[in-house]
């Protein structure tokens, strides 16, 4: 795998450390601003909404320029958005250079698959994306703990400055380590807007929707499942993350590794096995060692489908992919906003914590109906144009016979 891979596995270090280090640092945001703790959780959806928003306007505005001085442009954006955080004089401010951040998450992965991909021989394409999130992975099991010990510790305006500087490596490793790759001739806005009417792209995006959905319906209510029903204490919950990290880190290098051999059989196991294992933690929970196991195997299960998915939108959307690729990556982000709003749902109507468990079996499986229509689809489409090619012999062996009568 080439270096380059390198530099871009760092700059999504640094942004899966700043998308997530803010949830373990909302009590001391909440309290310096002196706002609510809910309030101070909009600086969660203002970022993921930031980047459903920012994953295609960045992309088309990007159109022009070189998808290497794009990436260096959005790591600037990025570098900004933190320092602005680090800096915010109020909580309106802080909540601006979230969004300012934000802006550059989903393009910088959705450019930066499409040039991990060109970077690579053809049969090595999805475990050269997996490579690149590794950095995303990677973050939640070092970025993540280490930003909020710091941030807990000497102040949480310190993570932030930190988490800039991580941004100022990634735009130097870009810089340096990644070719200016040319860009197709005659692809234009239109093409890239175009590959949205293929309905295998749709399928695609929509099962990143529901089966990262599914994930994160069950992990962002971690906190309450582990305490009041594993049996956990607080303290206990980091490590918790630190196991879902490295599942993480496991099943997105297995699922770039077997996705790159064979891609929909890859996603049928794994959303297939995540919606059993979520539909199991409602009993497993009850059980501090199960519950632990659950936690890692959602977390692995859950990143498994992450190149083989990226990898179907850019292989359905081959003539134009970035636009595709960066709106792929706001899904994943949808996905979770979607997830979170409906666990918070069944838990306000009482059903309990290990609630949005069923919730996220229930999407993972809804992901898994997607695949299976998706492929069904295709070995129609691949029959249907194997039959009219094969045809044509025979029509052409007939009429020479015809003519051979006459």
């Amino acid at each position: 795998m080439p270096l380059a891979l390198l530099a871009l596995a760092i700059g999504a270090f640094g942004i899966g450390t700043t998308e997530f280090v803010i949830m373990g640092l909302l009590p001391e945001v909440a309290g310096d601003f002196d706002v609510s703790i809910p309030t101070a959780g909009l600086l969660v959806t203002g970022y993921a909404l930031g980047v459903v928003a920012g994953a295609p306007l960045m992309t088309v505005l990007g159109q022009r320029i070189s998808r290497k001085r794009m990436l260096m442009l959005l790591m600037g954006l990025f570098i900004a958005g933190n320092l602005i955080s680090a800096v915010a004089p109020s909580f309106g401010v802080m909540l601006a250079g979230r969004v300012v951040a934000s802006l550059a998450h989903g393009a910088f992965f959705g450019i930066g698959s499409v040039v991990a991909a060109e970077l690579v021989a053809p049969e090595k394409k999805a475990g050269a994306i997996a490579l690149m999130f590794t950095g995303l992975t990677v973050a939640n099991v070092v970025g993540v703990p280490l930003g909020t010990f710091v941030g807990q510790a000497i102040g949480w305006r310190i993570t932030f400055v930190v988490v800039a500087a991580l941004g100022v490596i990634g735009l130097t490793g870009v810089a340096k380590l990644v070719p200016d790759l040319p860009k197709p001739e005659g692809v234009r806005l239109r093409d890239e807007v175009g590959a949205f009417r293929n309905v295998q792209v749709l399928l695609a995006m929509a099962m990143t929707v529901l089966g990262f959905g599914g994930v994160f319906a069950a992990i962002t209510y971690i906190t309450p499942m582990m305490t009041d029903v594993a049996g956990y204490a607080d303290s206990s919950v980091t490590w918790l993350l630190v196991l879902f990290g490295l599942g993480m880190v496991g099943g997105n290098l297995i699922g770039g590794r077997f996705a790159d051999r064979a891609l929909m059989p890859m996603l049928f196991i794994s959303l297939g096995a995540l919606a059993l294992v979520l539909a199991l933690f409602t009993v497993t929970a009850h059980d501090k060692f199960t519950a632990a196991v659950s936690v890692m195997l959602i977390g692995a299960l859950g990143f498994a489908t992450v190149p083989p998915l990226q990898k179907r939108v850019l292989d359905q959307a081959a003539a134009a992919p970035t636009l595709a690729s960066a709106a792929n990556i706001g899904a994943f982000n949808l996905g979770n906003a979607l997830a979170a709003w409906l666990g918070g749902l069944v838990i306000s109507a009482g059903l309990g914590y290990t609630a949005p468990n069923w919730v996220g079996a229930a999407l993972a499986a809804s992901a898994l109906a997607l695949a299976l229509l998706s492929a069904a689809l295709e070995r129609r489409s691949t029959g249907r144009s194997t039959v009219v090619v094969g045809a044509a012999p025979v029509v052409e062996a007939r009429t020479a016979e015809a003519a051979a009568h006459h």
